[in-house]
């Protein structure tokens, strides 16, 4: 059995990965992209955020303590979520992407 990570995390981990990569496919053949890199953002740094909360919840009170490194990851992907924009932000931009798609 694999410690690092849980097939669930996996799975989150691979479905960002192929989302970026599809933005920036998408960028690199000069067509449109802004729909797929919001998605990608909205969806990466929110599973970030819950994979971060489920290894505290794994940890229990010591996932909570700042000399763990699972206490940095909570709030590194926390921060993540408001720095680059935050998730509600981020959907009204996608729903103005999708009303001019008609």
């Amino acid at each position: 059995m694999d410690f690092d990570l849980t097939n669930e995390q996996k799975m989150i981990r691979e479905m960002a990965r192929n989302q970026y990569l599809k933005a920036a496919w998408l960028k690199d053949q000069g067509r449109g992209h802004t729909f797929e890199a919001t998605v990608a953002e909205i969806f990466a740094s929110e599973m970030a955020e819950k994979v971060a909360s489920d290894a505290i919840q794994i940890h229990g009170g010591y996932g909570c303590m700042s000399e763990y490194p699972v206490s940095r990851y909570y709030k590194s992907a926390k921060v993540l979520q408001i720095v680059e924009g935050t998730s509600e932000v981020l959907r009204m931009l996608l729903g103005r992407i999708l009303w001019k798609r008609g």
